[in-house]
């Protein structure tokens, strides 16, 4: 049977590549045990992610903040902005904006004043509102983009790359493969994977993958 009911799993994946905070540390814990109660994420998987946790708990907060600039705020291959991934800099990246802000107004979810529509963990936090099957279908529209950007933490030793193959086998697809894999250079060009179809435009019905990524912060769906 197929379940409809929305996952909380999704967002605390988020939250374990959103910018790191005090606050942030201390919800690890719960973060933990949703990922754990909800079985979304395979035993392995499970503790590849909690190995990311403690290595957050075990770094000084000004450090995290340091290697997380470092990390997903300089250069493409690591962005968790996933229109830059499609469109880099070009005018179509614009109205993919827009039409992903759109899907949000009318699921309820507002984003901060400086906040951009295309942000991975804000995705992951409008998607554990949605129902499991959406959700999944969405992720999927998704996956190579996320694998890149995983083998690309992967090839620079971050521990946060678990977080990506957990998204994929969580949704059945292929993770990110034995350690040993190709260089994110290696990959085909994203542009060229989604040449002839957009990798994120919403569909009728059932919006995509980039239907729904954002800022730091949604609000949920408002009440019907």
């Amino acid at each position: 049977m197929k379940s409809t009911h929305p996952m909380k799993t999704f967002q605390a994946l988020g939250a374990l590549i959103s910018y790191p905070t005090r606050a942030l540390i201390e919800a690890l814990p719960d973060v933990h045990a949703v990922i754990v109660e909800e079985g979304l994420v395979d035993r392995t998987r499970r503790g590849a992610i909690k190995d990311l946790m403690h290595e957050l708990q075990a770094t000084d907060l000004l450090d995290l903040e340091e290697q997380y600039v470092a990390l997903f705020d300089r250069g493409r291959a690591t962005a968790l902005h996933l229109f830059e991934h499609v469109h880099g800099d070009s005018r179509d990246r614009g109205q993919a904006m827009v039409d992903l802000g759109q899907v949000y107004a009318a699921a309820g979810f507002e984003l901060g004043p400086r906040e951009l529509p295309d942000f991975l963990p804000a995705m992951l936090e409008f998607l554990s509102y949605r129902p499991l099957e959406e959700a999944r279908e969405m992720l999927r529209d998704c996956a190579h983009i996320l694998r890149l950007i995983g083998r690309a933490l992967r090839e620079r030793g971050s521990t946060h790359a678990a977080v990506f193959d957990a998204l994929l086998a969580a949704v059945g697809e292929e993770g990110l493969g034995a350690t040993t894999g190709p260089n994110p250079s290696d990959e085909p060009d994203i542009d060229a994977l989604w040449a002839e179809e957009p990798a994120f435009g919403p569909t009728a019905g059932n919006p995509s993958c980039s239907a729904a990524a954002s800022g730091r912060g949604c609000a949920p769906p408002a009440a019907a």
